[in-house]
């Protein structure tokens, strides 16, 4: 790995053993740059707080070596990512303004991809593990990934379940709750709906009878205009002596018809004006036929504005035009038919409500069941680690228990009890223990020192790493609060743990790191503006020097020195 601007590291690369690699240095030297990185890499939260000082931006490469077929490396194939002779090349660029770049495999790639491919490969504990170790929800997650799929099987068909359980509840509530507004809607629609199918309206009345009673309201000056038309064309009977434009039209007609065979020219328009004779004779016959018809009849005109101002009342209320109020009508009918059948869907889906509830019983009584029996296995496990931790009479026990609900209806049946409920079950989970013989099982959040503590967790992760293992395992100083012979065994099982996979730590235990395959030096210096920190592999006289400054603070120390040169030679015959 390789590491730019981070933090106080300038340029650092880091070359992890395949084994187990201790990372040690002193206090601020920059050895949770180390584990940050990993964690940039790993999907991590981009912080433009990490970037260096005058750095333009931070950046994190690595180089992971793994199997074609692992599914990680089958991921990231997905993804569009390239292998490179069994390794996968990540990086991570993190700029000052906040921005964050990914690449995979020579391929740009979202962050997410970053985590996914995090879940298979790493395993990262550090001290805010520790405290979410503490936490019922935790230590039933953990009991849970122990158990497999035993647990997990009913335990996806629980969840399905309770998310419908938590749908249908929401429903029924929503239906009940708003039953008052839900009769007061639907009495508005049927109050309107009524009123409609009084006027009883028919698509486009509206407009119609608009201009029926124009032409109604009108109908003298209409009949009147008419008359003078027709006179006009054809003629007034009653005036004899009187011109038309039909005689006159005529007159035209025969004058050009006397000539018209001496020039095709005048014959065309002689065409044209017997064009005109024809069409005023067909228009003064449809004035005259017009004029007939029309009836000023003042009563048709009272019922024709009688059935205006009732479509009028529906358009003022439900639609701008009938069309409009028609399309309500319609709109209004299905939603009533929708509320009028709440009832039903209430008793349907309370019937529903009752037969998941019974359901979730059931599965969860057999999650019950599950856990308790991988409680069991779990409990030996880890205290079988403790033994090897120097916590040879400390006891681990598994507590599962339920709470009952205050109402029936609260609750699901579990073991004949109506109890609490979640999306993960009935359960609660708690990990106890009894530190030695005599002692009561306390929950480990107040049975447990801080060293206590950090072996408990060491030992669930040692446990988990049989059960569900995963290639690397990052340790960032759960050590903490260890120290002596409990150190000694912390280092020892860590290098035990590191015969199956990659076991990387970060500590201040030389103790610990004497057990390493690798030990790595972060170290700084100053030259007055600048801080460099840089990664080196300890070897020989260097090991020893570091392990004598962790243990007595002076690398010179000829005590010191027997003390490293001891545990180092302890380390490598007493795995």
């Amino acid at each position: 790995m390789r590491i730019r601007s981070l933090g106080v590291i300038d340029d650092a690369v880091v070359e992890l053993s395949p084994g187990f690699t201790a990372v040690t240095g002193e206090t601020g030297a920059g050895k949770t740059m180390v584990v940050t990185s990993l964690g940039l890499l790993l999907g991590g939260r981009a912080d433009p707080a990490l970037v260096r000082i005058g750095a333009k931006a931070a950046v994190v490469e690595g180089r992971l070596t793994m199997d074609a077929a692992a599914p990680a490396a089958v991921r990231a194939q997905e993804a569009g990512a390239e292998l490179d002779d069994g390794a996968l090349l990540i990086s991570r660029t993190v700029s000052a303004e906040g921005r964050s770049r990914a690449h995979v495999g020579g391929r740009s790639a979202p962050v997410g991809l970053l985590a996914e491919l995090a879940d298979e490969l790493v395993a990262v504990h550090g001290q805010t593990d520790q405290q979410g170790l503490l936490r019922p929800a935790r230590q039933r997650e953990a009991l849970d990934r122990y158990a497999g799929d035993a647990v997990a099987a009913p335990l996806a068909r629980y969840a399905a379940a309770h998310r419908r359980l938590r749908a249908v509840a929401t429903e029924l509530d929503t239906l009940t709750t708003r039953a008052r507004e839900r009769a007061q809607e639907a009495d508005l629609l049927r109050f309107g709906l009524e009123e409609i199918a009084a006027v009883e309206p028919q698509p486009g009345e509206d407009t119609a009878l608009a201009a029926e009673a124009e032409r109604l309201g009108h109908a003298e000056s209409l009949a009147g205009a008419a008359g003078a038309a027709h006179a006009a064309l054809a003629g007034n009977p009653e005036d004899p002596e009187g011109v038309d434009a039909a005689t006159l039209v005529a007159g035209a007609q025969r004058a050009l018809d006397a000539v018209r065979a001496h020039d095709p020219q005048l014959a065309a328009l002689a065409e044209r004006v017997g064009e005109i004779g024809i069409l005023m004779a067909d228009a003064a016959g449809d004035l005259a036929g017009y004029a007939d018809g029309l009836d000023a009849d003042p009563l048709r005109l009272a019922a024709v504005e009688e059935r205006r101002a009732a479509l009028t009342h529906l358009t003022r209320k439900y639609g701008e035009d009938i069309d409009a109020v028609l399309a309500w009508s319609q709109e209004s009918a299905e939603r009533l038919a929708e509320l009028d059948g709440d009832d039903d869907k209430i008793t349907e889906l309370t019937a529903e409500r009752d037969a998941l509830r019974t359901e979730l019983g059931a599965l969860a009584q057999e999650l019950t069941d599950a856990r308790t029996a991988a409680a069991s296995r779990f409990a030996a496990d880890v205290t079988a680690e403790l033994a090897e931790l120097a916590m040879p009479h400390a006891r681990v026990s598994v507590d599962i228990r339920q709470t009952e609900a205050a109402e029936e209806s609260e609750g699901i049946v579990v073991g004949g009890r109506s109890v609490l409920h979640g999306p993960s079950g009935a359960d609660e989970v708690e990990l106890l223990l009894a530190p030695h013989p005599g002692a009561p099982p306390r929950p480990i959040s107040k049975g447990a020192s801080g060293g206590e503590l950090s072996r408990v967790m060491l030992a669930v992760e040692v446990v988990f790493a049989g059960s569900d293992p995963v290639p690397t395992y990052l340790f960032d100083e759960v050590d903490a609060g260890v120290g002596g012979k409990a150190a000694v065994e912390v280092g020892r099982r860590l290098a035990r743990l590191a015969q199956s996979a990659q076991v990387v730590v970060v500590t201040h235990l030389p103790q610990v790191a004497a057990f390493a395959d690798r030990q790595l030096l972060v170290a700084k210096t100053h030259d007055g503006s600048v801080t460099r920190s840089g990664v080196t592999v300890l070897e020989g006289e260097d090991r020893i020097r570091e392990l004598s400054r962790m243990l007595a603070g002076q690398e010179d120390s000829s005590t010191a020195r027997a003390h490293a040169e001891e545990l180092l030679e302890t380390a490598r015959t007493g795995r």
